[in-house]
């Protein structure tokens, strides 16, 4: 009995010793941090909505942290090339990911993915944005009942452009195809950038496009945006009436945030948490990023791993409702 006693007790300190190492070693590791370069992996080319907050946010840690901060564009496959190179380095901090709404979307696309969304360690939110419903300057109608109602009169004529199947710029134009009971084609382009051109060359019917490269075409008048996702009318556009206030109940953002990989130690997270929301509430990431349209917005750890698992539960039941198939 005495001996059975002693078994569990000695377990028992064991685990406790166990446990004390492992605080030990995450409070160790936390005050030796960073102690080399930090590398922030982005998924998409250079330029885009992921790139230049990434290197704004880069230049703020290195400041503040000490240490080289690098941005390396890893581009391809629906940003996952830059997410699983992160997930086979070290879980020390030291490599970090420019993650977004599209790396909660991925699994739910693609038969193949490598990665679980728990494999994701949230850092913080940095960026939210809401999309324009963007058709040609030329056309004759100039709001979201006119485009229904042009579409209705040529079902599966007009063509509207997407940048990958299961991307925001498809899903969000099915959407609109299934309340408004409309019909059109769709035509990927390597990129959001390529479509709104087409859009301003009155080559392409109708496009979900970023802020960012759809209000300047929009203030030049060489396109025409009659609509936004947002819930009430953004300062940059307030000529410009949400789909709601059409009576088309389409709300939607994208986000973006800084992401470590599972296992990094939470003071760590925590650390980068601090660091990286200073970054977003400097006056040089308000301006840069305000003057596109996206808002600045910083978060807990917590709250951006809330955001990640709401989004693949609200686009999983979108993606249900569109009888989207999973892509090999």
């Amino acid at each position: 009995m005495h001996a059975i006693a002693r078994m569990k007790t000695g377990a028992t300190m064991r685990g406790l010793l166990a446990v004390g190492f492992a605080l030990f070693a995450a409070s160790a590791s936390a005050q030796d941090f960073p102690n080399r370069t930090i590398r922030m992996l982005v998924g998409f080319p250079a330029g885009g909505p992921s790139d230049v907050p990434a290197r704004i946010i880069a230049e703020k840690l290195r400041v503040a942290l000490g240490q080289p901060v690098i941005v390396e564009n890893k581009t391809g496959a629906a940003g996952m090339i830059a997410l699983n190179e992160m997930l086979a380095q070290p879980r020390d901090g030291h490599t970090l990911l420019l993650c977004s709404y599209i790396d909660a979307i991925n699994p739910l696309l693609y038969k193949k993915v490598a990665y679980k969304l728990e494999d994701v360690a949230p850092v913080s939110l940095i960026q939210k944005a809401y999309y324009a419903f963007t058709i040609p300057a030329e056309y004759p109608v100039s709001d979201l009942k006119g485009f229904i109602a042009h579409a209705k009169s040529k079902p599966g004529a007009l063509n509207y452009g997407k940048v990958g199947s299961g991307s925001v710029t498809e899903l969000l134009a099915k959407q609109l195809e299934k309340v408004a009971g409309i019909q059109m084609t769709g035509v990927t382009f390597r990129g959001t950038g390529p479509a709104i051109q087409e859009i301003a060359a009155g080559r392409l019917d109708f496009m979900v496009g970023p802020l960012a490269v759809t209000m300047p075409l929009h203030e030049g008048k060489k396109v025409k945006v009659i609509g936004m996702t947002s819930p009430e009318r953004l300062a940059i556009a307030p000529d410009v009436p949400t789909l709601k206030e059409q009576g088309t109940d389409i709300v939607n953002y994208g986000w973006w945030g800084v992401c470590a990989a599972s296992g990094t130690p939470k003071p760590l997270l925590e650390t980068l948490n601090k660091h990286v929301a200073a970054a977003v509430a400097s006056p040089e990431f308000k301006t840069v990023i305000g003057k596109t349209g996206v808002i600045p917005v910083s978060s807990s750890v917590d709250e951006l791993g809330a955001l990640i698992n709401d989004t693949a539960k609200e686009f999983g039941a979108l993606i249900k409702q569109l009888g989207i198939e999973q892509l090999d």
